[in-house]
This record gives C-alpha cells, sequence and structure tokens, in this order.
C-alpha cells in the first residue's frame, strides 16, 4: 500500500503557477513546494511539469534545482523523476565515477520485477548509449558481476508453480553446493536463486532448513563474503518479504553515527506510491520503533519535512 496516492483531480496549470509563486522573487516557499509535490503522484507531477513549461516558459527541475539545495533538493528532483528513469539515474550514478555503490545496484537489481527491469534496461539505453549490462559487466568482476549480470536480464520465471521434486532437487543441490563440500559452488546458487520463481524458491528454502539445519541466509553468511554475498541475501530477502527488505535497508541508513542519505532518499521516493505502508508495518515489527520516530530523530529541516511526508504518518 502506498502513501503517495495523488488527488483525484487538479489543476496542473494551478499547482505550476503555486510552483512558480513559491520559488519567485526573495526567498523560497519550502513548505508551499512539499504541500504541492507531496499530495500529488508521480504522473500528476509529470503533468504540472510540462503544464510549467507552456504556461511559465521556463524548466520547473531548473528553477527547483537552483532555489534549492542539498538533501532536500535531490528528494524534490527524485519525486520530480518518473519512476524509470529515477531508477535509471541510480544505476548510473551507482556505477559512474572512482567507487562503485554496490548496495544500490544489489537493491534495484534485486527487488525490481521483470517488467521493471526490462522498463529500467530500455530507457538506460536510450539515455546513456550503453546497456545496463556493458556498464556493470566494465565496473564489477567475477560472481558478483554474474550475479547482477543474470538479474539485470529480468528473467526470473514469474509463474506461481511449484516443482515438488524440483524443489527437493534445488535444496540438495544448494546443500551440496555449500554446507557439504569444501569450498562453495557460487554458480549453483545464483542459477538457483536467480531464476526460479517466488513460490518455488520458498519451498526451496523450507526444504532446505530440514536438510541443512540451518536457514539459507545463515549458509549464505559462511560460505560467502562481501558483495556476492549482500546481493544473494538480498535476493533471498527479496523473495521472502520484499517490504521487510526495504525496511532493513531504511534501518541500516539510519542507525548508527552518520546517515546513509542515498539509500534513504531513494527507498523512500521509489517505494512511497508502491508499498511504504507494508514497509512501515514491518520497521514496527522488525525494531520496536516507527520509520516516522526514526526519520525525525536522524533528519532536520526541510529535508526531514519532506521525507515524513513521503513516510505518511507515525505508527
Amino acid at each position: 500500500m502506498a502513501t503517495i496516492k495523488g488527488v483525484s483531480s487538479f489543476s496542473a496549470e494551478q499547482e505550476a503557477q503555486a510552483l512558480r509563486k513559491a520559488m519567485k522573487g526573495f526567498g523560497t516557499d519550502e513548505d508551499a513546494i512539499i504541500d504541492i509535490l507531496t499530495k500529488l503522484n508521480v504522473s500528476q507531477r509529470q503533468q504540472v511539469l510540462i503544464t510549467y513549461k507552456s504556461t511559465i516558459g521556463r524548466d520547473l527541475i531548473d528553477d527547483l534545482k537552483s532555489e534549492l539545495s542539498g538533501n532536500f533538493e535531490r528528494v524534490i528532483i527524485g519525486m520530480m523523476t518518473p519512476t524509470t528513469m529515477y531508477d535509471v539515474h541510480e544505476l548510473k550514478r551507482a556505477l559512474k565515477g572512482a567507487g562503485t555503490d554496490e548496495g544500490c545496484l544489489i537493491e534495484i537489481l534485486a527487488s525490481r520485477t521483470n517488467e521493471e527491469i526490462r522498463r529500467i534496461n530500455e530507457t538506460y539505453r536510450l539515455q546513456y548509449g550503453s546497456s545496463l549490462e556493458e556498464d556493470i559487466v566494465s565496473d564489477t568482476s567475477s560472481m558478483f558481476r554474474r550475479v547482477l549480470v543474470s538479474l539485470a536480464t529480468g528473467n526470473r520465471d514469474e509463474g506461481m508453480y511449484v516443482d515438488d521434486a524440483l524443489a527437493q532437487q534445488d535444496a540438495q543441490c544448494l546443500y551440496e553446493a555449500g554446507e557439504k563440500k569444501w569450498g562453495t559452488d557460487e554458480v549453483q546458487f545464483m542459477s538457483i536463486l536467480c531464476t526460479r520463481n517466488r513460490c518455488h524458491l520458498l519451498r526451496v528454502f523450507d526444504v532446505y532448513r530440514g536438510i541443512a539445519n540451518k536457514d539459507i541466509t545463515d549458509s549464505i553468511k559462511s560460505e560467502m563474503s562481501g558483495d556476492l554475498e549482500d546481493a544473494l541475501l538480498a535476493v533471498v530477502k527479496c523473495m521472502r518479504n520484499k517490504p521487510a527488505y526495504f525496511a532493513e535497508r531504511l534501518y541500516k541508513s539510519m542507525k548508527g553515527l552518520g546517515t546513509d542519505d542515498n539509500t534513504l532518499i531513494r527507498v523512500m521516493v521509489s517505494r512511497s506510491e508502491i508499498d511504504m505502508l507494508d514497509i512501515r508495518r514491518e520497521f514496527l515489527t522488525m525494531y520496536g520503533k516507527s520509520l516516522y520516530s526514526f526519520i525525525k530523530g536522524d533528519c532536520s529541516g526541510d529535508y526531514r519535512k519532506v521525507l515524513l511526508r513521503l513516510c505518511g504518518g507515525e505508527d
């Protein structure tokens, strides 16, 4: 369930004028910008974007960028970006420059549906002239690279069928590829975890526990390390409970010293119209505190205000 639903009727022209008024002259009315943009959903914001240009003759994104700054600006620009394009921008940011943001690559590729991945690939190529796969290959290495390449094909079986004999075989296969042997056959883990459908995998995980006497996540933790471990754990968590996976991402972005603003912003912006209410529920269950109170304690100013609106409320 979403926290940002949009409004049933609105005048794109009125909202465009209100935004212009909030930015025109001396000083900026941040509260007005937050109010306008959080009541609209992403497709309604696109209508305002076009109307702003046609009625005012200025670019709304450029205006917002020149008036706002820091993390608050990043949230607002994120909200103004169409869903697929937002993922594409984030993937590109994660791949370009000196360091690679592996966490971002894993999060997006492990959690999006086949259809979403297909649109991401298409848009990425149009936007940057190279394929997402090419950029992943040139920026990552070894088995981690292979897992990302597999996920980026968006070719997971999305059916509901569980082949019980195959589930037994897959579980045995995973056990023999990891716990049972010296060294780990990582390809087996990848091919099973990245291609089977969700219902089938949940069955595999149950059978696996019976064979190995431990949870598949514990085996991945003891058999793998680094980015590969993170990637396969993300796949398992997304299969089991996607909102809980995002709740954990949010928790880790804020707990301890400093805030991982990249992750916090991306999850809040990208899930607000999909499953933010479910994420909030899981967050409360997992950590005994509301997501709202966490954001409130961790962020400040307009940045905090807009994130709390995306969060939607106190639990």
